[in-house]
Order: C-alpha cells, then structure tokens, then sequence
C-alpha cells in the first residue's frame, strides 16, 4: 500500500484546510491515457478508489494508480520558489 512521509502527510493537510474542501477531502491521484499520474485536490474518493489515510491525511487512489503505487512511498516538499512538489519513490526495505 502507498505509503506518505510526514511532508506530505502536513502539506496533504494544508491543502485541505480550505474552507471550500469538506472535511471527508483529500487529495486523489489518477492515471491519464498518456500513463501519466496527477494529483489533484477532490472533496472525496470515487467509486473504486482505494483510500489511504494516515494522521489526518487522506489519498484517494484511482484503481490504476492504486495498482501503480502499491509499494511506493509519497512525499512532499516546498522548492526555493515556494511551489508544492509530490513525488514518488521506493519503500525502504524492513530491516
């Protein structure tokens, strides 16, 4: 299951702290027909979508996204010019 550092755990939150988010909000991640992924606020899941929810922070996953990022870890960061960025990496190993 897709996994979520405490980055983006915090800034999943903040993008749903709006007042226009309902409090069921989170952000979903789908796939595209090109087999790109994007990631948008959405007030709740879809039919099908798996739901990750970890310290308040919630992640709807298109079913081929979902099968996608399986085993993927989801962070976050704020770059130099103050923009959101969502990235996806590997799960580390159990040690």
């Amino acid at each position: 299951m897709l996994t979520l550092t405490d980055n983006a755990k915090t800034e999943i939150r903040n993008l749903v702290s709006h007042p226009e988010v309902p409090d069921e909000g989170g952000v979903r991640i789908a796939s595209n027909p090109e087999g790109a992924l994007t990631l948008a606020v959405a007030s709740g899941p879809v039919d099908g979508d798996q739901v990750v929810e970890d310290a308040g922070a919630r992640v709807f996953l298109e079913q081929d996204a979902g099968a996608l990022l399986d085993d993927k870890l989801l962070d976050a960061a704020v770059d130099p010019d103050g923009n959101l960025q969502f990235a996806i990496g590997e799960q580390a190993e159990p040690a």
